[in-house]
């Protein structure tokens, strides 16, 4: 006679562990905003991290060094050849010096030598949510931060 032991077999704890990493990766979806959401927030990286590249550029190279970002064509550049895009789906603000505007409707944020920088923000945008890249006119230094668009 064969006593049977209580517990759980090897294919429900694989199921129970197969469902606590599905919710795992809706919630977070649900909090990150989704696909769209880490697409707004990796492209904002990329921004930021390419603005911190011309600052670099500007003090190891002892000249100005300029970053150029064009809403319309949702484009960047940025020293060495650098170029990248903005995915279509993503709105692109520019607030910056006008001075050093290379055409109408295209911005710049130039670098000096010394780290600072004639300032601005780019921000991008989708849905509710967008993400400021802020570039501080007197040090460089670059922030990002998230903001709810429509709040005050």
């Amino acid at each position: 006679m064969r006593s049977r032991v209580a517990g759980t077999s090897l294919l429900e704890m694989l199921l129970v562990i197969a469902l606590i990493a599905a919710l795992g990766v809706l919630a977070a979806a649900a909090l990150g905003g989704g696909f769209a959401g880490m697409q707004l927030r990796s492209n904002a990286k990329q921004i930021a991290a390419q603005l911190r590249y011309t600052r670099t550029q500007a003090i190891t190279t002892g000249r100005p060094q300029r970053f150029t970002v064009d809403p319309r064509a949702h484009a960047w550049t940025a020293p060495n050849d650098r170029r990248g895009e903005i995915p279509p789906s993503l709105g692109v603000r520019f607030i910056g010096a006008r001075e050093v505007q290379p055409t109408a409707g295209e911005g710049a944020i130039v670098f000096f030598a010394d780290g600072a920088s004639t300032g601005g923000r780019v921000q991008l945008q989708a849905k509710q949510t967008a993400w400021n890249i802020d570039v501080a006119w007197l040090t460089g230094e670059v922030r990002m931060h998230r903001v709810e668009v429509g709040a005050r």
